[in-house]
């Protein structure tokens, strides 16, 4: 499938999967070389691409497979994602992988998404490495498994000196629970008197969340066609620009990527102020 034809395809919800499983990138940041755009994407990527990763049940299902198969194949477009971040010079991407809710799911799922975690980290953390990218990952660690806790520990101390892509996996994570992580920790300076109350401001906040020292997104793309937040970076996103795609997301492929951040491209953001187009 083509650029141009991929990109139309985005609007039909008939965006095809590729099913490659390791990182053969050549990553700008490492090379010094500048990303190479496809054709119709004249203007530079966003330098934050967050991705809410919704619909692998429901690919699935549509198949009569097990979830735990769509599960399988949303880890490979996890893969594409990362490379076409990095061939299209993203320098922040932030994927959705398990919300503060999902343990509400049946607890064999949950089981299958561990183990999913368990075997990317062991598969591809080396590979992430040898491409430059650094690891962050964002989310509540407290009562997860040790060995679980071991992973994500490893995930970013290997990585934590790569100057490449930075991606930030969000595990365990409500952007709700954030604010409220992020206000017990001011609360406790107050308390303390290591703070003043007058003394919380927007920047104190933005600095006692999981992201603190990561730029905002600029952009927030949901597949499976659905309009919601689900709790995802609720202060962070304040201002980004969302596109939703009916791909579900084991089809998200790059083309799919291109046509988002060509629709980015097309938005008018104002940050509160007059438009520049139009005064």
């Amino acid at each position: 499938m083509g650029r141009t034809e991929g990109a139309r395809h985005i609007e039909a919800g008939m965006v095809g999967g590729q099913g490659a499983s390791a990182f053969e990138v050549r990553s700008p940041a490492v090379s010094g070389a500048a990303p190479v755009l496809p054709a119709g994407l004249a203007l530079p990527a966003p330098a934050h691409v967050a991705i809410i990763m919704d619909g692998n049940g429901r690919w699935a299902a549509r198949r009569g497979l097990p979830r735990v198969e769509g599960h399988r194949r949303g880890v490979e477009a996890v893969r594409r994602a990362v490379r076409s971040s990095i061939d299209l010079g993203v320098r922040y991407l932030t994927i959705y992988t398990f919300s503060s809710e999902n343990w509400r799911r049946p607890p064999a799922e949950v089981a299958d998404l561990m183990g999913l975690l368990k075997l990317f980290v062991r598969r591809d953390l080396a590979e992430l490495h040898r491409n430059g990218v650094r690891v962050r990952i964002i989310g509540d660690r407290e009562g997860l498994s040790a060995d679980i806790v071991a992973l994500l520990d490893e995930a970013e101390a290997m990585t934590r000196a790569n100057p490449g892509l930075t991606l930030v996996v969000a595990f365990n994570y409500g952007g709700r629970q954030e604010i409220v992580r992020a206000v017990r920790t001011l609360a406790r300076a107050c308390a303390e008197g290591r703070t003043s109350p007058d003394d919380i401001d927007i920047d104190a906040i933005t600095a006692a969340l999981d992201t603190t020292g990561i730029p905002d997104p600029d952009l927030v793309i949901r597949t499976s066609g659905e309009l919601r937040l689900s709790n995802f970076l609720t202060w962070q996103t304040a201002y980004a620009e969302y596109v939703t795609t009916p791909a579900l997301w084991p089809d998200f492929d790059h083309d799919a990527f291109v046509a988002a951040i060509g629709e980015y491209h097309r938005r008018d953001r104002r940050f509160g102020g007059l438009s520049d187009k139009t005064g």
